[in-house]
């Protein structure tokens, strides 16, 4: 049984990481480079983004059970605790509060796009803030990897 926790763990984890560092650093800036339509690409981008926010949450609440289960409350002593601590919150800050107000932005610039409109400034902010926030995540989820692969899962 413990074979297959483990298993499960390392699945969940190559997951998580997999997904943030593909989506954004070669998914979503392909779909700028390829597509005409800069709209087009930013729907597309987020959409993707919150499934991956989703994903994130789910995979994330998931290792941290693990954790805690494996090492009872001595988990809370631990790097790889806390750096997936610190990568879910900012999934659910990002999804719960980041995406939505850009995504309101993006209708109250209708019929214009967003870039074209009066929100260009505060949207250009968000996606700024956005991005610095998803990069922290990522460098997070390279020191969890790291960590992780030296302590053999542990």
């Amino acid at each position: 049984m413990r074979r297959l926790a483990d298993a499960l763990f390392q699945v969940a984890l190559t997951l998580w990481v997999g997904g943030l560092w593909s989506i954004g650093y070669l998914v979503v800036p392909t779909l700028f480079n390829t597509l005409e339509s800069r709209p087009l690409a930013g729907a597309i981008a987020a959409s993707l983004f919150e499934v991956s926010g989703w994903a994130g949450l789910g995979l994330g609440i998931f290792l941290l059970l693990c954790l805690l289960l494996r090492q009872g409350l001595a988990a809370l002593r631990t790097l790889p605790f806390w750096l997936a601590a610190l990568m879910l919150i900012l999934t659910a800050v990002s999804l719960f509060g980041i995406q939505p107000l850009m995504a309101r932005m993006k209708l109250e610039a209708l019929p214009l796009a967003v870039m074209e409109s009066p929100l260009r400034e505060r949207f250009s902010t968000w996606h700024g803030i956005s991005s610095s926030l998803y990069l922290l995540q990522s460098l997070l989820a390279l020191g969890l990897l790291l960590r992780l692969g030296r302590s053999g899962g542990r």
